[in-house]
């Protein structure tokens, strides 16, 4: 049972901060979990509502806009600025991490776990906007076998390094 309720609570935070996420991109907003009155105002201009009732009703059809491939660049690109403290250029690796579980819930990279892991284990430090807009490249690129991923092309050392990891460790098998 207490699998069940953790699992439940787990989704239903996911699909929250999914939300929120989606909200926050519609807001232009230039900071995390802060709106000021004309991002709000405009935002909500900008999705059609104008009461919280219909924003509620709303938040369905927002979340499921991370599912339209266009939308989903925009708004992973949007996650980079809108997730960084103030005055920073990179994200720490935690946020960037946690960012990209959110992000990658609804797209199902079967690497996620992998990066995430890789990411904590090797590389240990803030992620650059590079790294960031990159990785998406690789998603959308290289499928989850590797069998497409050529040695000689031109990814970031740090995407080359996953690659690597993921064949020393065996989640992936490569033919070469």
């Amino acid at each position: 049972v207490n699998t069940v309720i953790c699992r439940s609570s787990l989704l239903l935070l996911i699909f929250l901060c999914c939300s929120q996420l989606v909200i926050s991109w519609h807001m232009k907003a230039a900071t995390m979990c802060e709106f000021t009155r004309q991002e709000f105002i405009d935002g909500l201009q900008s999705i059609g509502v104008d009461s919280i009732e219909k924003l509620r009703e709303k938040l369905p059809s927002l979340r499921a806009e991370i599912k339209d491939d266009h939308k989903f660049r925009e708004i992973y690109n949007f996650a980079f600025a809108w997730a960084r403290e103030k005055g920073q250029k990179s994200l720490p690796l935690e946020t960037a991490i946690g960012m990209w579980r959110l992000l990658f819930a609804e797209r199902h990279w079967p690497l996620i776990d992998h990066w995430c892991q890789f990411l904590q284990v090797r590389h240990n430090k803030a992620i650059s906007r590079d790294t960031w807009s990159q990785l998406l490249e690789f998603v959308k690129t290289i499928d989850p076998e590797l069998s497409n991923y050529d040695e000689e092309g031109a990814w970031p050392y740090l995407i080359d390094e996953f690659v690597e990891y993921l064949t020393e460790n065996g989640c992936v098998q490569r033919n070469k």
